[in-house]
């Protein structure tokens, strides 16, 4: 199964504000790596909020939009009712890897974005969750 990053709505906003990324359509690119990843609306369930057990087991994970309408639930901002449960949750995006990370490190705009963009320090990274890391590292302040 393919990795699945969960982009919350607040760091996106902190970094097309400041050019870290380019967000077209449904489609999310690292400007200094041109890593991109395909979007779908999501939210990461962060508490069940009336005291009741979380029968539908969905504290800590994050899920789609989608699936959780489907599973008639109702959204509104941060907050989710499902059933008897309330949640408080954190709007976002899910992103999937457009392409392997094999081809990434392959392809020619990655070689374009690298040499135009800052110099990165150590080692190259060498799977989607060390580029990850390395991005969150340096703009996530």
């Amino acid at each position: 199964m393919q990795n699945r990053v969960f982009f919350p709505q607040s760091a996106l906003d902190q970094w097309l504000i400041g050019g870290a990324v380019d967000l077209r359509g449904t489609e999310l690119t690292i400007i200094g790596e041109a890593r991109r990843y395909q979007l779908a609306e999501a939210v990461h369930v962060v508490r069940e909020v009336t005291g009741s057990e979380d029968a539908n087991d969905l504290v800590g994970r994050v899920k789609s939009k989608v699936f959780l309408q489907e599973f008639g639930a109702e959204l509104l901002e941060n907050s989710m009712i499902l059933g008897d449960n309330a949640y408080d949750v954190e709007p976002g995006w899910l992103g999937a890897p457009i392409g392997t990370f094999d081809e990434h490190v392959a392809s020619v705009d990655r070689a374009a974005a690298r040499a135009s963009g800052p110099d990165f320090d150590g080692d190259e990274p060498k799977t989607d969750e060390d580029l990850l890391a390395r991005f969150l590292l340096r703009t996530l302040k």
